[in-house]
């Protein structure tokens, strides 16, 4: 997925005014604030109630149910290498989220979850620094991840002054 994917995708999601945050490789990048590596897939945490007017506005523009593993998450793919991955999350009356994972438990997403960064002068919800290093943890990591780490690792050094 490149930039400009990135961007239909989003616009995409406004229009079906869908609350939304970049996760993953894409999240780190909209914090940074410039692409820094290639991108198979965009990871995206997703107001759940907004989950199946989503999955239609994005089915509008090409894109098909590819992985099925709801209510943890649901990928989709389109034509052209484009590539979703939807994390659903419930929010309680307090505005705390919960995303269901694979083993039963849940992701918690506290309201220090989410932030917002630029790509290309463009401001985008995104999830934090410290829940983008939460989430690279627990697994065997890749240079990816690693490449990652470091980038949000920075990003830390620099937000606390150091």
């Amino acid at each position: 997925m490149n930039i400009a994917d990135l961007f239909d995708l989003l616009d995409i999601l406004e229009s079906a005014d869908a609350p939304h945050w970049v996760a993953g490789g894409w999240g780190v990048d909209v914090l940074v604030g410039r692409q820094t590596r290639a991108h198979r897939d965009v990871d995206l945490a997703l107001d759940a109630a907004s989950e199946a007017a989503t999955v239609d506005a994005l089915e509008a523009f090409g894109y098909r149910v590819e992985t099925e593993q709801r209510p943890t998450r649901v990928e989709l793919a389109a034509p052209g290498q484009r590539w979703v991955d939807l994390h659903p999350v419930v929010f309680d009356a307090e505005g705390v989220g919960r995303q269901a994972d694979l083993d039963g438990d849940f992701f918690l997403y506290p309201h220090g979850a989410f932030a917002v960064g630029t790509l290309q002068g463009r401001v985008i919800p995104c999830l934090s620094v410290s829940k983008q290093l939460a989430f690279r943890s627990g697994y065997t990591l890749r240079d990816v991840d690693r490449h990652d780490i470091a980038l949000l690792e920075n990003l830390s050094v620099h937000q606390s002054g150091r």
